[in-house]
């Protein structure tokens, strides 16, 4: 067989509409390439897959099930308290409850308070769940903490 020098493509242009393929849909759509997009992978153009793209079927690993150790809850820690009554004071929603600004936390939507940082003011902290020493770190600055799931039981 007589090898071609040229691409037919590059010899085919400027000469007429149809470039030497007849009128009727000839090299036309997409059945000229074997389908659209990922058609023909499985069939007409495997040995493409399995040179390209080995890992293009089949699985691999698995999908865990979801468990409760997925489900993060909403957490503030004692250091951004301050920051906290600040923005109550300042805008005028602090409550005062014996000497103490009164921060309800589960109304913020926050579930647990936890112990990092420090706090220096007085205050009496509302919460789902709150760890030792984030209670120890309130009751040193004069402070309490109210846990709700003790209250409601």
């Amino acid at each position: 067989m007589v090898v071609r020098r040229e691409r037919k493509s590059r010899k085919l242009r400027g000469r007429s509409r149809t470039m030497g393929w007849g009128s009727v849909g000839q090299h036309r759509k997409s059945g000229s390439r074997g389908g659209k997009g990922a058609a023909g992978l499985g069939k007409h153009e495997w040995t493409w897959t399995i040179k390209y793209a080995p890992d293009w079927y089949g699985k691999r690993g698995f999908t865990p099930r979801r468990s409760k150790a997925s489900y993060h809850k909403t957490v503030v820690n004692v250091g951004d308290l301050a920051e906290i009554v600040e923005r109550l004071k300042s805008t005028g929603k602090a409550k005062m409850e014996d000497g103490m600004v009164e921060v309800n936390l589960a109304d913020m939507g926050v579930e647990k308070l936890l112990g990092e940082g420090e706090i220096m003011v007085p205050v009496k902290v509302i919460v789902g769940e709150a760890s030792e020493t984030a209670v120890k770190k309130i009751e040193e600055a004069g402070g309490k903490v109210v846990l709700l799931t003790k209250a409601q039981s």
